[in-house]
């Protein structure tokens, strides 16, 4: 009996959290082809499609065979971009919204030539950051000022830029207000109080 219980309550809570509210959610496998999208990723049961319709340029890769093991969907695909200086994705978003943005980035070893990536990223017309890591995540909280919203990967040197997964959510108006401009991330801590003895 108890663990048919258990069973039943671990079955609910996995498809509360399937169901959660994901509006407004923009969540996109870069390289992933057309026809394995849209998919619900594991653990987390969000939903990810692929780029194809946001994006009119660049080719889709994977990471190298041997480093599969070491990453999961949706960071083995990726787009990269040899042709051009400035490619861009075009995303549709609700305007005056604050939203949570984040790039991730696998280089991966997706061409075989073991050359370290260095390039810049645009959110519109605005630098967000250079990259020049192999495995990085970039995010920003950005208050958007139209309907569309423009995320670039621009040349800057002999390595070409690529894009694993750009995801975005929104956030309440009230969190991380700022006067003008955008809030680029520079560090995170946990921090709780359950291991104090407050008494």
């Amino acid at each position: 009996m108890e663990r048919h219980c258990f069973i039943a309550t671990f079955v609910l809570i996995f498809h509360l959290l399937q169901a959660q509210d994901q509006t407004g959610f923009i969540n996109v496998d870069c390289g992933l082809p057309s026809r394995e999208s849209p998919y619900n990723a594991v653990p987390t049961g969000l939903a990810y499609t692929s780029d194809a319709s946001l994006v009119s340029s660049g080719k889709t890769g994977r990471i190298a065979k041997e480093l599969e093991p070491d990453y999961s969907k949706p960071i083995l695909t990726l787009r990269y971009f040899p042709d051009g200086v400035r490619n861009c994705y075009t995303l549709n978003v609700t305007r005056d919204t604050n939203y949570l943005i984040k790039a991730s980035f696998v280089y991966g070893n997706y061409d075989g030539l073991n050359v370290d990536p260095n390039f810049d990223l645009y959110l519109g017309p605005n630098l967000w950051t250079t990259m020049n890591a192999n495995d990085t995540i970039e995010e920003i909280i950005h208050v958007t000022k139209s309907d569309s919203l423009q995320v670039c990967l621009v040349k800057t040197g002999i390595s070409i830029p690529f894009i694993n997964v750009l995801t975005l959510r929104p956030m309440k108006k009230t969190m991380y207000v700022t006067q003008s401009g955008s809030l680029k991330f520079l560090f995170r801590r946990y921090l709780s109080n359950s291991d104090l003895n407050i008494g």
